[in-house]
């Protein structure tokens, strides 16, 4: 999954695609470097950035969907986003995934309109509301924390009708570096086998920060890492660097 934000405020890529033609060249770029995924973010949730209305968001998407379903007709297409609004939007342009970082949390009418559209489901582990997204919270034992989590969510979808659900747990989203190093170690445990797992670590503060870097310096340990959660059973990989990790897939697949 290669990562389009359309955001000017993004960490890492801030303002480098929010333009309908640099969009376009950029997942022509991601799908030529092996992505199958293009995962199309109109909102930043990095620490202290802007809120957008579901309006918004919608404005900043304007033809992208359905032009890259257009140009690129093999693509699927996820809008990572927490309103119903915004993917009923999404859904009449011809995206294929939903990408909500909020569990439903942010937005009541998600989980029914997840229903009403009958598409594939990212359901990820984050705090309850939008303002304590980034809070720090220290679990006795992340693995079980999440794995409550998703029981609890994924109960909720399957009584609505979601039945294509894939399992995010939340990487760079309230939990310390060290709990976070653990969910690497015991990526096995997570989601109980019953559904894809998506890892999304890629330019995360938790790799570069205890080692002094930046986000873009820090392939050679991401890579490392992302074999590490597909020898536990990862199906997804969310990233930045998509050339980088399909090299790293062919490693994991030659093993």
């Amino acid at each position: 999954m290669g990562i389009l934000n359309l955001t000017p405020d993004s960490f890492s890529d801030g303002g480098k695609f929010n333009n309908e033609k640099a969009a376009l060249q950029h997942a022509e770029q991601l799908l030529k470097e092996g992505a199958e995924i293009i995962d199309i973010g109109p909102q930043s949730t990095r620490p202290n950035a802007e809120f957008l209305s579901a309006k918004e968001e919608i404005r900043r998407m304007g033809s992208i969907i359905s032009n890259i379903k257009k140009e690129f007709p093999e693509a699927l297409i996820s809008i990572d986003t927490f309103y119903a609004e915004t993917v009923k939007f999404g859904f009449n342009e011809g995206m294929d995934i939903i990408n909500d970082i909020s569990g439903g949390h942010y937005d009541e009418q998600m989980f029914d309109e997840a229903a009403e559209t009958k598409l594939p489901y990212i359901l990820m582990h984050v705090n309850p509301s939008y303002e304590t997204m980034h809070e720090k919270v220290k679990f006795d034992d992340i693995t079980l924390a999440v794995n409550q989590y998703f029981s609890k969510k994924t109960a909720e979808l399957l009584a609505k009708g979601v039945n294509d659900i894939i399992l995010d747990p939340g990487f760079g989203f309230g939990k310390t570096v060290e709990d976070q190093m653990k969910m690497i170690d015991e990526v096995r445990y997570l989601g109980f086998g019953k559904f894809p797992l998506l890892i999304g670590i890629s330019r995360k503060s938790f790799i570069y920060k205890p080692l002094g870097k930046s986000p873009l310096d820090i392939n050679e340990e991401t890579q490392k890492l992302h074999l590490k959660v597909l020898q536990q059973g990862a199906k997804i990989l969310r990233v930045h660097d998509v050339a980088e990790a399909a090299a790293t897939l062919k490693i994991f697949n030659n093993l």
